[in-house]
């Protein structure tokens, strides 16, 4: 089971540019308790950003990448401190409620003109930051500062991937390295590289709005499953 939720976060997240947390996220923490499953979405979305960003680091937009990635460093910390702090189901209601609502923003096309411009990339950073290391789903932000910038998805992939890397290194040193046995990092590994060949092939061949709306419906079944997890817990 680990290695499918990891293999099917990987293909989405080849596929889109973004969408491993959104998808594995929910899965990871019911399976793993939200500690744990959160630093092991942090850890294999950073991984596999770092693998895609080398064929388009090029066209990395730096102007918008340093206000987003600065401000996403400053609230890292307050994501991680409220993270240990609230017990599991508490923090199931908490993931489970932002995936949902920031799943149904990106479903609806919000557009937010607060998102625009570098005030617009300061706050899409800072929520990302928190969001990333206390639930481990920081793209939504980002996801809706780019349709506001109007960023074609040419665009958006290689920026998004960026901003992973970076956003994914900080919530590491905020909240530690996953504690797993041998043959259960062996199965996430397996899962990123089959997951990553996988989404490459149908990369070319799956029209993109389908695979959108595919990874979207996937983010909001795990979400609301998260949510009822932790309402039923509480």
């Amino acid at each position: 089971m680990l290695c499918g939720i990891v293999l099917v976060g990987s293909c989405v997240q080849w596929l889109t540019g973004m969408g491993f947390a959104l998808v594995a996220v929910p899965a990871l923490v019911l399976l793993l308790g939200s500690a744990e499953g959160v630093v092991l979405a942090n850890c294999a979305a950073g991984a596999i950003s770092v693998v895609g960003l080398a064929g388009g680091w090029r066209r990395v937009r730096p102007r918008a990448m340093v206000p987003l990635c600065v401000a996403a460093a400053c609230t890292v910390p307050a994501g991680a401190w409220l993270a240990r702090r609230l017990p599991e189901p508490a923090l199931l209601v908490f993931m489970g409620a932002l995936v949902t609502v920031a799943v149904a923003l990106v479903m609806r096309g919000a557009r937010v003109p607060a998102l625009r411009g570098t005030k617009g990339a300061v706050a899409a950073g800072a929520a990302g930051g928190f969001m990333n290391s206390a639930a481990g789903v920081g793209g939504p932000p980002v996801s809706l500062y780019a349709l506001n910038a109007g960023w074609t998805v040419r665009e958006f992939v290689p920026n998004a991937q960026f901003y992973g890397v970076v956003v994914n290194a900080f919530s590491v040193a905020a909240n530690g390295v996953p504690h797993l046995g041998v043959s259960r990092w062996a199965l996430v590994v397996t899962g990123m590289a089959v997951g990553a060949g996988i989404g490459r092939v149908l990369a070319g061949r799956v029209p993109e709005k389908q695979a959108r709306w595919l990874v979207l419906l996937l983010a909001l079944t795990g979400g609301v499953t998260a949510l009822g997890k932790g309402l039923w817990g509480m």
